[in-house]
């Protein structure tokens, strides 16, 4: 008997993997990430030009890829998405929803948040995460399973004063994730999701002091503050056979932030 009998592979080569919000900071490294390990990429998007631009960038680096519109808010929309897919591509292997959105200075606390930031924070990470599974399992189902994965936060699981509607929206996403875990794995379909800590994306490096990333990062275990890439990476590993064990879990791939207490 060889040593690596069983071992498994991460390369994703004949799987075809939709991203919702896959033109932002962490769905652009995704996107490269799963192309890179062999995925024909659905990158979807509110931002459609966003989606075929890092797309045509991926089919230039030799991967395979298309960019669609994709508004995770819209039943529609969020159909039509999988179905292109599909047309383009012959089915679905995964889904990885990273679309959401917040207001900081507007997602307050209990008494004082907009009910409209509320409403559409909620729509675009829970709401949206239902509708992308809702449109895709069947497709899973038709391929003998498939994984789905969910881009959470740590503040799905501590308490702040303030975000309020984002803290709420990521912990339904959590359960949600566990859902489709308990009902959906009798058919090969696993669910997980990945809660970032603080990332160091182009939106944070803006608009979070050089001063609060210096402190941030020093008060991490690891010393330094997480990047796109580590995140893709962990989505890369979920999207494979190499992972096909794990299922109904919320991964924290924050460097230790959770653990350290960090808020």
């Amino acid at each position: 008997m060889s040593l690596y009998d069983g071992a498994m592979p991460l390369r994703l080569d004949g799987k075809v993997i939709l991203l919702s919000g896959g033109a932002s900071d962490i769905g652009r490294a995704t996107a490269r990430q799963l192309a890179a390990e062999g995925a024909a990429v659905v990158v979807g998007d509110v931002g459609l030009d966003a989606a075929e631009a890092l797309a045509a960038e991926i089919v230039a680096a030799g991967g395979r890829a298309i960019g669609l519109h994709c508004d995770v808010r819209s039943e529609d929309s969020v159909n039509t998405f999988a179905a292109r897919a599909v047309e383009a591509f012959g089915g679905i292997d995964g889904i990885d929803h990273n679309a959401a959105w917040s207001h900081p200075r507007l997602d307050t606390d209990a008494l004082g948040v907009d009910l409209g930031v509320w409403q559409r924070v909620m729509e675009t990470v829970s709401r949206g995460a239902l509708l992308l599974a809702r449109a895709a399992i069947p497709h899973l189902r038709a391929r003998g399973g498939g994984s789905i994965v969910t881009i959470s936060s740590g503040a799905s699981t501590i308490a702040e004063s303030t975000r309020v509607s984002y803290g709420v929206a990521k912990a339904a996403l959590n359960q949600l994730t566990r859902h489709l875990a308990v009902r959906y794995g009798r058919d090969g379909i696993r669910a997980n999701a990945i809660a970032p800590g603080f990332v160091l994306t182009e939106t944070a490096a803006a608009n979070v002091p050089a001063d609060a990333q210096r402190q941030l990062a020093e008060a991490n275990p690891m010393r330094r503050l997480g990047k796109p890439e580590d995140i893709g990476h962990v989505v890369a590993f979920l999207m494979s056979d190499a992972a096909a064990y794990v299922n109904g879990q919320v991964l924290h791939v924050d460097g230790g932030h959770q653990i350290a207490g960090m808020l």
